[in-house]
């Protein structure tokens, strides 16, 4: 699909529910143009915008189930951040507040309006940084095995050693990482469905701006942001995550005013994957609470 060139403002919304898909059944990519390259995304529904931001060594294939199961009643949104997927590779320095200013320029282009974000792991990071940024955008918050940044929320050797593997990937063949990566991701009983699916997306990085992304999150304390959060936030996790640990969520969870703190018991880090069911009912019933009027 050729790359249309940026627009001065919103596009007219396509309906792509089930018109054109990839052959994994999602979606098939759309892409905007804005300041620093090529953003793809992929897109399907009406009704009220409902962003979805994927993690670090993944695309927006990670939301293809909630492309379909939140279709019926949102106008939902995967992105590919930069570097990953089908959108431009960033060059360092990237900080997380230059993948923000993507999103945004993204959520512009697209006319989204406030949305209800939704953001796993590196993508929950965003989310902060998003609202940090551009709190008008934002109509509520979902935060899936979250951190405050790693700088926020890890220690120093724990952050050193995730740098470590990060480069490691970077520069070595999937098939030598990707199962003991995935592992980390899922919990011990996850169904063999779910790692091939996982594996698959996460054998598709682009080695070079993984180091980025890696060095974008390291670098975030995103802790002074969290007590001016103001919009619903939901902070979901899985008992069984071991990149982002229970801890972490308590301490976003005492930082986020009014913040609601969900824990899914026998999921792991993308319990998306592992608990899709439970996920998809505990984020749907959150949006309706959510649901007031948006801001002015």
């Amino acid at each position: 699909m050729s790359t249309p060139p940026k627009s001065s403002g919103a596009p007219e919304r396509p309906v792509i529910t089930g018109e054109r898909r990839d052959t994994d059944g999602s979606p098939a990519l759309e892409y905007v143009t804005v300041e620093g390259g090529t953003i793809a995304y992929r897109r399907a529904g009406t009704g009220p915008p409902l962003l979805f931001l994927h993690g670090a060594l993944s695309d927006g294939r990670e939301w293809s189930r909630q492309l379909d199961t939140f279709a019926n009643d949102y106008d939902v949104v995967a992105w590919d951040a930069p570097g990953c997927g089908g959108s431009f590779d960033p060059v360092a320095p990237f900080p997380l507040e230059a993948y923000a200013d993507a999103l945004a320029d993204l959520v512009a282009e697209l006319g989204l309006g406030p949305a209800h974000v939704v953001g796993l792991s590196f993508g929950s990071g965003l989310a902060l940084s998003f609202y940090d940024r551009y709190p008008e955008m934002v109509r509520s918050l979902v935060l899936v095995s979250a951190y405050a940044g790693w700088a926020g929320s890890l220690s120093r050797d724990e952050i050193a050693r995730r740098i470590r593997q990060l480069e490691e990937v970077a520069d070595t063949t999937p098939e030598s990482w990707v199962p003991s990566m995935v592992r980390e991701f899922v919990s011990e009983d996850a169904e063999p469905a779910v790692v091939e699916q996982i594996s698959a997306i996460v054998s598709a990085y682009h080695p070079a701006p993984t180091k980025v992304m890696a060095q974008a999150f390291a670098a975030a304390d995103l802790r002074p942001v969290l007590p001016s959060v103001t919009v619903p936030t939901l902070l979901l996790y899985g008992a069984d995550d071991v990149r982002a640990p229970l801890d972490v969520a308590r301490a976003l969870h005492a930082g986020i005013p009014g913040a609601e703190l969900t824990v899914l018991e026998g999921a792991g880090h993308a319990l998306n994957y592992q608990s899709p069911e439970r996920f998809d009912a505990t984020v749907r019933a959150f949006l309706a609470r959510a649901a007031g009027p948006p801001r002015p």
